[in-house]
C-alpha cells in the first residue's frame, strides 16, 4: 500500500522564488499597488544590470525590503528601491518585502534622494534633478542653524547654506552642488547631450544661463556641426 505524501502547498509565487522570511517591521506589499515616486529623477533602465538583477531575484528573492510610505488615494508610494519594484515584476513576483513608513512630502523627498545618489554610477541629469529636490526640501523644513553665522544673509540669497547642508550629506562641496542644480535650467535635449558625454559639465552650467530660444540655437548648431565651442566668462 503505497504511503500517503503529505501535499505540499505554496502560497503563492514568492515562496516558489524563495523570497526570504519577513523581519520585524516588513510586510509583503502587492506589486500592482505600488505606484512610483513623483517626479522620481533616477531612471531605472532594462540593461545588463537589470537582467542581473532580475535573475538573483529569481535565485534568492528580495533580499532588501522596499521603502514606501501610504498614499491618501489608497496604495502605497515608493521612496526607496524602484528598481527592485521593477526586477520583481519582471521575475513575476506579485508582493514584494516592504517597509511601509509615514513621511512628510520633504521627508520622502530626502529619503529617496539620499537612498540612489550614492550609487556608483549615476547620471549628471540624475544627480541634477536629485540634488534639487533635496535642496528644495530642505528649505522648506527649515536651515540649520549650525552653519557659520558670517554666510547668513548673501551667501543665503544664493542658496549657498543649504547647497552647503545638502552637499555635506552626499560628498560634494557647496559650489559642486549649485553647478549641477544649474543643470535642471537646460532644456531637456541639451541636458541629454551632458549624460552623453557629448557637453562637458563646465560648457552646460554657462549654457544654462541662456533663456530656452538661445538654448535651441546651441542645440541646433550642435545637431550641423557635430560640436558647440566652449564659452567664456564664467
Amino acid at each position: 500500500m503505497a504511503v500517503k505524501r503529505p501535499e505540499i502547498h505554496f502560497e503563492s509565487v514568492e515562496e516558489l522564488l524563495g523570497v526570504p522570511q519577513m523581519q520585524d517591521g516588513t510586510e509583503l506589499v502587492k506589486v500592482r499597488d505600488i505606484f512610483p515616486f513623483k517626479d522620481h529623477p533616477f531612471k531605472v533602465v532594462d540593461d545588463e544590470k537589470m537582467d542581473e538583477l532580475v535573475e538573483s531575484i529569481r535565485t534568492n528573492g528580495v533580499l532588501t525590503p522596499v521603502l514606501i510610505r501610504p498614499r491618501s488615494e489608497g496604495g502605497y508610494e515608493m521612496v526607496s528601491g524602484h528598481r527592485r519594484l521593477h526586477a520583481a515584476e519582471k521575475a513575476g513576483l506579485e508582493k514584494i518585502p516592504s517597509i511601509i513608513k509615514e513621511m512628510s512630502d520633504d521627508e520622502a523627498v530626502i529619503a529617496m534622494v539620499d537612498s540612489n545618489v550614492q550609487r556608483e554610477e549615476i547620471l549628471p541629469s540624475e544627480r541634477a534633478w536629485s540634488l534639487k529636490m533635496k535642496m528644495d526640501a530642505t528649505r522648506r523644513q527649515g536651515a540649520r542653524t549650525d552653519v557659520d553665522d558670517t554666510c547668513r544673509t548673501e551667501c543665503d540669497k544664493l542658496g549657498t547654506k543649504t547647497a552647503t547642508i545638502v552637499g555635506e550629506s552626499v560628498g560634494l562641496k557647496a559650489r559642486q552642488v549649485q553647478k549641477y542644480i544649474r543643470l535642471t535650467e537646460l532644456v531637456p535635449p541639451l541636458l541629454d547631450l551632458v549624460d552623453e558625454k557629448k557637453i562637458t559639465i563646465s560648457m552646460a552650467v554657462d549654457m544654462s544661463y541662456f533663456n530656452e530660444e538661445v538654448q535651441g540655437w546651441l542645440l541646433d548648431y550642435y545637431k550641423t556641426n557635430g560640436k558647440i565651442i566652449p564659452m567664456t566668462g564664467r
